[in-house]
């Protein structure tokens, strides 16, 4: 009978894995067009409204005015660092119709390029049926909607973070990514002190330069507007909206929810959260897991930032693939299926629905949050001691294959000790042999010696003289 082994074989060579990828890829694809041509097709109030700030914030630059005094038609203020404002004149190149088409297909892009580094972190089974698999799941969240329908750019910004801090880029470049990404948004500095901690000092240097580099840029550019911005506007969350809506799901949103307002209690309990978090990451990156350390570092993001808004909640969706896929113990799948699933859904939303809601208001207005905070603190199940999930070249692997080259050298030395020892055993047993022989051998010829001695004087001959 055929085993599996030969089956796996002839399936792999037949090429319907890349058969079924290819028939996930396509229904990817067939999401991301109906999902886009939905966000077109909402009033105009209500489609790419952030992309529409972006755009009117970098008109006001291009023709002079205050950036931080730009208010869009809905109200909406610029809250991103002078930087970002630089990077986004580009998008006044072209008419803003266009923009939007274009930037639906980047959002998707990016949520594609998403899953392929997820599949790289979790290569195992069914490697080509992963990426659009992961892709499908990310698309379909709550978090990956909401990028399309707001044109927001929260979805690159977790991509650069995730490929930099999985160890993905060339060691060389390892931090220019996160200090891009942190230049644009501040909350992923985070990831910086997560560098630190796991002692990858090089690459926690290269993001710092690289977030100075670019707010220099910046104040070179726009002086006037980085003055303002960092003088005071950075530290204005009121701008960005209204920080007790549900839509808010960090710790700061939960605890404004349930009537603590003062900011020294959001400080301590986000800061807890991130020590823990960046605790679970550092044993993780240690143990040669750099995708679940990267993880769990956003989810730490989303959980200590004062706004979280759903479309900044992608990392809430890896975290739940990631249980799926290499959570610790037998309820990873399960804990990583219900999370995934109510990133579909909104808990609030589901339980109105059951009307189960008013006994279970605050449980399901702050559902999200509190999930987060447990990934945070669970640490997404304990890291395992192997290189298994790391990319080659990474921090973890590498300390992983020292502790490895320092075992086998430490076998191979005592094999070698061991060996010497055996032989010199040989050469002692071998000596004793030969001064055995050697001692017999000169027995048994005075032996001789002594009966032909005795046979010589029974026939009246002398005996002969021994020789020498």
């Amino acid at each position: 009978m055929e085993d599996r082994s030969a089956r796996l074989t002839r399936f792999v060579q037949r090429g319907r894995p890349h058969l079924g990828a290819a028939a996930l890829w396509a229904v990817f694809a067939a999401i991301a067009i109906v999902s886009s041509v939905l966000v077109l097709h909402r009033a105009p109030d209500d489609r790419l409204s952030d992309l529409h700030i972006y755009y009117g914030a970098a008109e006001a630059v291009r023709a002079g005015d205050a950036l931080y005094g730009y208010v869009a038609e809905n109200g909406g203020p610029f809250t991103y660092p002078p930087f970002a404002a630089i990077l986004f004149v580009t998008f006044t190149w072209i008419p803003e119709l266009t923009l939007r088409i274009v930037w639906l297909a980047a959002t998707t892009g990016a949520v594609a390029a998403i899953g392929v580094t997820m599949s790289r972190l979790l290569a195992g089974r069914h490697a080509a049926l992963l990426p659009p698999g992961i892709a499908i799941a990310v698309l379909i969240t709550s978090s990956a909607q909401s990028n399309l329908r707001f044109g927001q750019v929260s979805v690159f910004l977790v991509l650069l973070a995730l490929v930099d801090a999985a160890g993905l880029t060339p060691a060389r470049y390892r931090g220019v990514l996160i200090g891009v990404a942190a230049a644009i948004k501040l909350t992923p500095l985070l990831f910086v002190a997560f560098l630190l901690w796991s002692r990858q000092t090089g690459a926690a240097a290269r993001a710092t330069l690289t977030f100075l580099g670019c707010g220099l840029l910046g104040a070179l550019a726009l002086p006037a507007d980085s003055w303002t911005y960092w003088s005071g506007t950075v530290l204005r969350t009121s701008r960005i909206g209204d920080l007790t809506s549900t839509g808010n799901q960090s710790i700061n949103g939960v605890l404004l929810r349930a009537g603590v307002t003062e900011t020294a209690a959001w400080v301590a309990a986000a800061g807890a959260i991130c020590l823990v978090a960046l605790w679970h990451a550092r044993r993780a990156h240690r143990s040669g897991e750099p995708g679940r350390a990267a993880v769990l570092v956003g989810c730490a993001t989303v959980a200590a930032s004062p706004v979280s808004w759903t479309h900044h909640q992608v990392w809430l969706p890896l975290a739940a693939i990631m249980l799926i896929t290499v959570g610790g113990g037998r309820a990873g799948p399960f804990a990583g299926t219900a999370l995934l699933f109510f990133t579909v859904l909104s808990p609030s939303t589901l339980l109105r629905a059951t009307g189960a809601y008013p006994g279970l208001e605050f449980l399901g207005d702050n559902a999200r949050a509190l999930a987060t905070v447990a990934v945070c603190l669970a640490g997404l199940g304990l890291a395992r001691k192997t290189t298994r999930l790391s990319p080659e070249g990474t921090g973890g692997t590498r300390e992983t294959a020292g502790d490895s080259r320092a075992t086998t050298g430490g076998a191979v030395r005592e094999t070698a000790a061991n060996a010497r020892e055996s032989a010199t055993r040989d050469r002692e047993t071998a000596a004793d042999t030969r001064e055995t022989a050697s001692g017999a051998v000169r027995e048994a010829a005075a032996d001789a010696r002594e009966i032909a001695g005795s046979a010589q004087e029974t026939a009246g001959e002398p005996p002969p003289i021994p020789p020498g």
